[in-house]
């Protein structure tokens, strides 16, 4: 069998990949292991940037609706427990259904757990032509030569082995990744910041027992600090329970389990285990990220605590990032190495996102060395003048989790060979605030535009080349450029004062994942260079 490329793993970023190239125009296979039933959501929140990419496929109804309970508050909760217990501190969070939109961006964020995000994505993947997808088939074995790989997959019920010829293998297999291992990848950082376990269970009624104001996730603390958090992620009846461990592995069975949710809950509620399932933390980034014909994206090529919601959200940006280089490189209009500047472009923000879920875990995990008096666990004035003190510096610290659209959708790739700078400064980068650019390698501004769009819905399918204000200089040289190296371009006249504004240049040359490849007041002395610059050339 022949493909263009093969992917390793179905999971939410193998089928964005997918998608997106079958949306392209480009074949692929994937082959999964299991069968695509996700019974432990690890992620439970769709970001920014990824609502743009599903605005772009057209699917932001279908996650809106996939199964969430869009009434259900979205509240941050530090207590001591849900019945019975003391709340010391919230951070409020309006409803799915009345999240407002950020003035950077035609999409919000949305609360979609794994379990619902994912059908989604494989529903959407399926309905366009060219995404074959195997499950209960295992990568086993690859050899790499000049025109592509030679793969061997299994089908893991049968046992029967069959060859694959694939143009190019793409890595999305996971934190134990076979690809990863077969071309001798390490990982740097730390393997270990803490074991923890997760446990999903079902109570109908905690929601109408609990103390405490419901909200999306509930941090415990106790006498030894934070000890476990409560997420709902479904906003109905199904809870994820997450004992956070330390660095000492301790392994507990059901019973062992039932106690810890029951000390979090802290009174009697019906409870239904679902699922359990140990799993380390870790803040880990592969050395290399591929190259050739082979390339790692997601936990393949990132380990990071789910701290901050950047896991998922960073892999969706490394599908978008190696979909439209893998087309051009398919199509013969991608440069020698263009496929080069994929780790150039998406290591350094994936070392970002994995440091800044570690410091939100540490931030969370503060009042293990900082102990809570004893006084926040008595009633009385007393108790109540303790949690308010305490409950006011952990609120404080725990904030710079929940405010990071500049990790979002402020990342950039300022270094990249394939951008074109202008010698300008761009806005510095701060996690916390995000101030839209069009310096090469950024993301390009969302501005609305008089007849209801974004500038976003521009972009995607080809380079577009947008020439703004009441008299913008000819393009003639650099569509012809393209048009000898065979590049897709689309031009675009736009007169909006507000895009001139935004954008700050007459002419802006955006790529097809929406990042600007370079600007400019005038069309550049050789129009040629700077399409070879932008393909890779």
């Amino acid at each position: 069998m022949k493909t263009p490329v093969l992917i390793a793993g179905a999971g939410p970023v193998g089928l964005c990949l997918a998608g997106d190239l079958a949306w392209r125009g480009i074949a692929s296979v994937s082959v999964e292991m299991g069968d695509g039933v996700v019974t432990q959501p690890k992620m439970d929140m769709p970001h920014i940037r990824t609502m743009e990419f599903c605005r772009r496929w057209g699917i932001v109804a279908e996650v809106e609706n996939a199964g969430y309970n869009r009434q259900w508050p979205q509240d941050n909760i530090w207590a001591t427990a849900l019945i019975g217990g003391f709340e010391l501190g919230r951070q409020p969070f309006p409803c799915c259904a009345d999240e407002p939109y950020p003035a950077q961006s035609p999409q919000r964020r949305e609360r979609c757990p794994q379990n619902f995000f994912d059908p989604v994505l494989a529903r959407w993947a399926g309905g366009v032509p060219g995404a074959e997808r195997r499950y209960f088939t295992e990568l086993v074995d690859f050899t790499r030569h000049s025109g592509g790989v030679t793969a061997v997959i299994r089908d893991v019920r049968s046992g029967g082995k069959e060859e694959i010829e694939a143009q190019y293998l793409i890595g999305c297999d996971g934190a134990a990744s076979m690809v990863r291992e077969k071309l001798d990848i390490g990982m740097t950082g730390n393997r270990v910041l803490t074991y923890t376990t997760n446990v999903i269970f079902r109570s109908r009624d905690l929601a109408a027992k609990q103390d405490i104001a419901c909200g999306y996730r509930y941090i415990l603390i106790g006498p030894e600090g934070t000890w476990a958090t409560l997420v709902a992620i479904d906003g109905f009846d199904h809870y994820r329970f997450s004992l956070v461990g330390s660095l000492d592995r301790a392994a507990l069975d059901e019973d062992g389990l039932r106690a810890a949710i029951a000390r979090a809950i802290g009174g009697e509620c019906d409870i239904e285990i679902l699922s359990t399932m140990p799993w380390t933390r870790r803040e880990l980034v592969a050395e290399s990220f591929g190259g050739g014909r082979v390339f790692l994206a997601g936990d393949a090529a990132h380990q990071l605590s789910p701290t901050g919601a950047f896991g998922m959200n960073t892999g969706l940006q490394e599908a978008m990032d190696l979909s439209w280089k893998l087309e051009a490189m398919l199509r013969g209009w991608g440069g020698p190495s263009l496929m080069e500047s994929y780790e150039l472009e998406r290591k350094p923000v994936a070392a970002r996102n994995v440091r800044e879920a570690a410091a939100n875990l540490s931030r969370m995990l503060e009042t293990r060395a900082r102990k809570p008096p004893p006084e926040i666990f008595e009633r009385g004035a007393r108790g109540e003048a303790a949690r308010g003190e305490y409950g006011a510096w952990y609120t404080e610290r725990m904030s710079h989790e929940w405010f990071t659209v500049g990790i979002h959708i402020g990342y950039r790739y300022g270094n990249s060979p394939i951008c074109i700078p202008d010698g300008e400064a761009p806005p510095p980068l701060d996690a916390a605030n995000y101030i839209q650019s069009s310096h090469a390698g950024c993301r390009a501004p969302h501005v609305w535009l008089a007849d209801g769009r974004s500038t976003l819905d521009l972009f995607g399918r080809c380079f577009a080349l947008l020439r703004l204000g009441a008299d913008p200089p000819d393009s003639a040289t650099i569509v012809e450029a393209a048009r000898r190296r065979g590049v897709p371009l689309v031009v675009t006249d736009i007169r909006e004062a507000a895009v001139s504004a935004v954008y700050a240049k007459k002419l802006v040359l955006v790529r097809p994942d929406g990042h600007v490849a370079w600007r400019g007041d005038a069309p550049p002395e050789d129009a040629l260079a700077l399409i070879d610059k932008a393909r890779g050339a």
